[in-house]
């Protein structure tokens, strides 16, 4: 059977290297990271993710990890490069890590006895990159020709994290860009042995793979926003619930329901950035992304009007404390990358507001941007029992069981964004705002709170 290298054992490449394993691959792992490299050698997960230990104790002794780009190349026939691609200013990602791990394998190749290796970009990059800059420095460095004696192919992942495990095992689709067929049809094999459903398998050119990528992220930004959009229309209209709406719009198979809630706007490492990157590569093509573009203006705006929710109900009010349940862009993950729940307290902090947090997973994340600042709670309960307002950012299960006796003031406005609480479970003393329902403008005085 191939043997797998994965270069890159974070939270995306940790759980692919321990899916390959898991399912009788073997897979070495490569990063600069000695605790990383130590983890995944002890049979610990090296990062935290769902599932994650368990794919690792199934995968065995097929899973090693070490920092030699050599070793990855000596004992794999296929390489995954799973490295940041951070953005840049103008939108573009950046290719140095790429580089960085390209130039040693490439010259490792170059120094082997192998007839062919092929290397995989799971990595998101700007349309182009692969053909016009990975390839060129592969060549050059190894001394081989393309699909003679190396392959190349672009494989971007789509799965969102606190699910990567369930999502890379049940793909809806598998995303090829290949140098030739012969390259495609390995990657394709590889998938059909790790995949426990049967996914569409889109091979194309690598080109044509890499518009996919960002475009596909960007479609599902605008469908997003077009949901806030149409959730904040409803907050002003009576009887209107964006539940029921989204919930047959979404039946229409032309639309399909998902991402199409409403609620706080779309964050994480991929949405945003790939919109961004959307705009400018259409840009550099001579097009103007104008949905793109106000699709990023709409998803700034949902900040915008939670702050005016707040204000509005904070009404002039002293020493009022607004606690936040769920830092993280989305459960069951600590990343709070582009986090709307960040930019929310990010406002408020300017606005001189005092900030509770809640997150299970994400609140060390939060000290190391805030320092004291913010009051990271150890439960719900600790979070918003003493708040003048709540803000539910995330549908985390574990939120769905607060009721009136978490509430202490003898008035708590509390602005659901997901709708995830009972608001008849509550009681009289909280005044519950969900977005994208119409509720009574009349707020709770907090000055004797």
């Amino acid at each position: 059977m191939t043997g797998i290298s994965v270069i890159g054992l974070g939270k995306l490449g940790a759980c692919s290297a321990a899916c390959f394993a898991a399912k009788g691959y073997e897979v070495i792992g490569v990063d600069t990271k000695t605790d990383y490299v130590n983890a995944v050698n002890n049979g610990k997960a090296p990062v935290c993710e769902p599932r994650l230990q368990e794919i690792i104790d199934k995968a065995g002794n097929r899973l090693k990890a070490t920092h030699s780009y050599r070793d990855a190349m000596e004992k794999s026939d296929v390489t995954f490069l799973i490295v940041p691609t951070p953005s840049k200013e103008n939108g573009h990602f950046s290719n140095k890590y790429m580089f960085s791990a390209l130039e040693p394998l490439a010259e490792a190749l170059k120094n082997s006895s192998k007839a062919y290796h092929l290397f995989v970009i799971t990595s998101t990059v700007s349309p182009g990159s692969t053909d016009e800059l990975l390839i060129p420095l592969i060549e050059r460095l190894s001394g081989r020709k393309l699909n003679e004696g190396f392959g190349v192919c672009y494989n971007p992942e789509f799965i969102a994290l606190g699910s990567v495990i369930t999502h890379f095992l049940n793909p809806d689709m598998v995303l090829i860009g290949e140098s030739n067929e012969y390259a495609g049809r390995i990657l394709e094999d590889i998938y059909h042995k790790v995949c426990e459903n049967s996914p569409y398998m889109a091979r194309m050119s690598i080109v044509s793979a890499e518009i996919t990528k960002i475009s596909l992220n960007s479609y599902i930004t605008m469908k997003i926003s077009y949901a806030n959009t149409l959730a904040n229309i409803c907050e002003n209209i009576p009887g209107a619930d964006i539940d029921d709406i989204s919930g047959a719009l979404g039946a229409d198979r032309r639309i399909s329901p998902y991402y199409i809630r409403g609620g706080l706007g779309f964050g994480g490492p991929c949405f945003p950035r790939d919109n961004r990157a959307f705009t400018a590569f259409a840009a550099k093509n001579g097009v103007d992304a104008k949905l793109a573009k106000t699709t990023d203006e709409v998803n700034k705006f949902q900040v915008d009007h939670l702050i005016d929710l707040v204000m509005e109900n904070v009404n002039g009010a002293e020493d009022v404390s607004v606690s936040i349940l769920g830092a993280a862009y989305k459960p069951d993950t600590p990343v709070i990358e582009e986090s709307p729940a960040i930019a929310i307290i990010n406002e408020l902090l300017e606005k001189n507001i005092m900030v509770n947090v809640y997150d299970p997973l994400a609140a060390e994340n939060v000290r190391a941007i805030y320092g004291d600042k913010v009051y990271c709670s150890t439960s719900v309960r600790e979070c918003i029992e003493n708040s003048s307002i709540c803000i539910v950012a995330t549908h985390a299960d574990e939120f769905k069981a607060i009721d009136e006796s978490y509430f202490i003031n003898s008035h708590t406005t509390v602005i659901d964004c997901w709708r995830v609480l009972d608001p008849l479970r509550l009681g009289n003393k909280v005044k519950h705002i969900a977005i994208g329902k119409s509720f009574d403008r009349e707020c709770f005085s907090f000055t004797n709170g």
